[in-house]
């Protein structure tokens, strides 16, 4: 079956909405599509729209969009062969071999095969001579042999081309190693080890694929962590350590805590919803990421002032994505796989406590404010207040907002009213900010100013937008494809994007295949491919779309005319051309 057989096929099988559902997507009708909060960036208010009758999505807040294997790319961060697979597995439909071994789909798998291979390498270092001090570090820090086998721990070795020369024989190229960040290229030109004898934790993504590693050094060497750089298959700021287990737990929560020895104690003391990002803040994309599989995160991180600080900067943009955030105090400036060991068999029942016993994210807030302030004092009262009236006035729940105040105000015996009415005040002055910000941004779109997906726009703003009316017609009523196609080759487009998608239409219906946006999705990237159904989507189906073309057509013919008889470029034509351009202006204006 070739590539385009699968694609129609998934056409004739795949339901976008079921898709998106199966990513625990809220989806609500609303006329003929549907819409809900869109997964790939933090809002309250539903921009995402499904459109069911071509396969298709587009998010009004940050203008993704695109078709359903659009989605899958975006959502699990592949390519688009590996996406087209990843459907047609969840579909049953075969994929012959050599749709799958193309370009950075190849790249990608061989990158796959090399992170598992250097994992099962790891982990034997570990139970060998060599690996004998990581493995007495840690069963000295309380792991059992069956955690150490759950997380795949491992070792990599003092010798600083260990794990190349070994994958090198397995058939691995050094290219594919350097790109896998699994070894680099020396001083000396000889390509050597990323990592050198740490104690080293597999990152895995959600279907179980080693993508990158964490290692730790046993001495007083810095960095103490090294993680594994971005590469083809993996990206820290999109990605979490053991959420491929902790997406199963029954907990209703996921405990978000600082490190991997953190968050592998909390799973073998029986807390599996435990996680921990990457060696980075948390990041917004991480928190759209938890977002899919709960409404609710813990915030375990350390007590000490770094960890503290962390949970601060946490706290709102969980927030901003929808999250309800708690926040757990481990006593005496303990970190979680410390307070485990200290409480020993009765570990997991004085964590559990802890968790009951967590505040939410404005107790937590309010309460290291007051930590800052001496409140018996006028002026360090009068400092609390406007600073839990600037903390009130970023929510948008006007009853959280209203508890709140009327809990303070009896506190420090002041009027709630004025509060509220300080509460207000910030408020509004918010909101004129982000109006401004937002007329801003409408501005630069009506401007077409840094469009990196058609820069040509900004210089012919008519004729780009009669080439996208022209594409946006043929896409939703193929049948007149042929007389517009017989009529307008694609060398009279003026903007290279929209000519690219003009010129794969124009070769889709030369070769008798279709050319929806799901066909052609497969040519452009994901930005793209958003570009693409924002065109398809504005269209006015109460107009005759074969008048629309012709009408555009002769916009597109007055551009080209202006461009060649303008400039330099008018020197270059003959009398004859000249007389012939002027009849045309003349007889326009008639």
């Amino acid at each position: 079956m070739a590539l385009d057989d699968i694609i129609q096929e998934l056409k004739f099988r795949v339901k976008i909405e079921d898709v998106v559902s199966s990513y625990n997507i809220q989806l609500k009708r609303s006329s003929r599509n549907l819409v809900g909060l869109c997964p790939f960036h933090g809002e309250k208010t539903p921009s995402f729209n499904l459109y069911p009758e071509n396969n298709s999505f587009y998010c009004f807040g940050c203008h993704a969009g695109g078709d359903v294997i659009t989605f899958i790319r975006k959502m699990e961060n592949l390519d688009y062969v590996d996406a087209v697979k990843l459907l047609a597995q969840r579909y049953n439909i075969d994929i012959p071999e050599s749709t799958k071994d193309k370009g950075l789909s190849n790249l990608r798998n061989r990158i796959y095969e090399a992170n598992k291979e250097a994992a099962r390498y790891f982990h034997r270092k570990l139970y060998t001579q060599e690996g004998q001090n990581a493995l007495n570090y840690l069963k000295g820090r309380g792991l059992t042999e069956q955690t150490i086998k759950h997380f795949g721990l491992g070792y990599s070795t003092s010798i600083t081309y260990d794990l190349t020369s070994y994958l090198n024989d397995k058939g691995f190229k050094n290219t594919e190693l350097i790109q896998a960040n699994l070894s680099f290229e020396s001083r000396s030109g000889r390509i050597v080890d990323r990592f050198i004898d740490r104690i080293m934790f597999p990152i895995m993504d959600l279907r179980g694929n080693v993508i990158a590693f964490g290692g730790r050094i046993m001495t007083d060497q810095k960095p103490k962590y090294l993680n594994t750089s971005d590469t083809p298959v993996f990206k820290k700021s999109n990605n979490c350590f053991a959420l491929s287990f902790a997406k199963n737990s029954k907990d209703g929560y996921l405990i978000l805590a600082e490190g991997y020895m953190d968050v592998i104690a909390l799973h073998q003391a029986g807390f599996e919803s435990a996680i921990a990002t990457l060696g980075t803040a948390l990041t917004k994309e991480q928190a759209i990421l938890l977002k899919r599989y709960t409404d609710d995160i813990v915030l375990c991180y350390d007590s000490d002032d770094a960890g503290q600080n962390a949970t601060m900067r946490a706290i709102p943009i969980l927030r901003d994505v929808g999250l309800n955030v708690r926040v757990i105090n481990i006593p005496n400036g303990k970190d979680p796989d410390e307070f485990l060991k200290t409480n020993g068999e009765n570990g997991h029942i004085k964590f559990k406590q802890l968790i009951e016993k967590s505040g939410n994210d404005i107790e937590y807030r309010l309460q290291k404010l007051k930590n800052k302030l001496d409140l018996d004092s006028p002026d360090g009262k009068v400092a609390y207040l406007t600073q839990v009236s600037k903390l009130l006035a970023t929510f948008d729940s006007e009853i959280e907002i209203d508890v709140y105040a009327r809990k303070i105000a009896a506190e420090l015996s002041v009027a709630p009213y004025s509060i509220i009415q300080q509460i207000d005040k910030y408020k509004q002055k918010d909101y004129k900010t982000k109006i401004q910000q937002q007329r801003n941004k409408n501005n630069m779109e009506v401007l077409v100013v840094n469009d990196s997906i058609n820069p040509d726009k900004k210089t012919h703003l008519m004729a780009s937008n009669a080439e996208e009316q022209i594409i946006s017609c043929i896409i939703n009523n193929p049948d007149i494809a042929g007389s517009i196609i017989s009529k307008f080759p694609p060398e009279k487009f003026i903007t290279s994007f929209n000519k690219k998608i003009y010129e794969c239409i124009v070769r889709r219906f030369n070769d008798k295949k279709e050319f929806s946006v799901m066909d052609i999705s497969g040519e452009f990237s994901n930005d793209e491919n958003s570009r693409i159904i924002k065109i398809v989507h504005n269209y006015n189906k109460n107009c005759n779309p074969y008048e629309i073309c012709n009408d555009c057509i002769n916009v597109i013919d007055k551009e080209n005319d202006k461009i060649a008889f303008s400039g330099d470029n008018l020197s270059n034509k003959s009398e004859e051309d000249v007389q012939k351009y002027i009849d045309r202006l003349k007889k326009q204006k008639k």
